[in-house]
């Protein structure tokens, strides 16, 4: 097995917004060609029943640079429809709800 270095990106810029028992996290990494893209990390606080203790459960998307507008129109829109109850009217680059997940096709069986 090959052993890859992990690349480690430029923070360059950081932002967050507490929730109740989430934080939002907004940061901005630059790669070593002067790139930079957003990582949006979602922090929730758990309490663990076992030991008494909290842990933080964390999920992540990332978004580069290409996808920005899409990404901003399609928050934006659902955003306006949460306000409104009105659905904004379908772009090209949107997917239709039955095409967001690959596995709507299996069948799990079990013996």
């Amino acid at each position: 097995m090959e052993n890859k270095e992990r690349t480690e990106f430029l923070e360059v810029y950081s932002t967050s917004v507490k929730a109740g028992k989430r934080t939002y996290f907004f940061d901005v990494k630059q790669m070593e060609s002067g790139e930079k893209f957003m990582i949006i990390t979602e922090s929730k606080r758990k309490f663990n029943d076992e030991d008494g203790t909290f842990t933080y459960q964390k999920h992540k998307i990332y978004l580069y640079k290409e996808d920005n507008e899409k990404f901003l129109r399609a928050l934006s829109d659902t955003i306006k429809f949460i306000e409104t109850g009105i659905e904004p009217e379908k772009r090209p680059d949107q997917i239709e709800a039955k095409e967001k997940s690959v596995f709507d096709d299996l069948d799990f069986k079990l013996d």
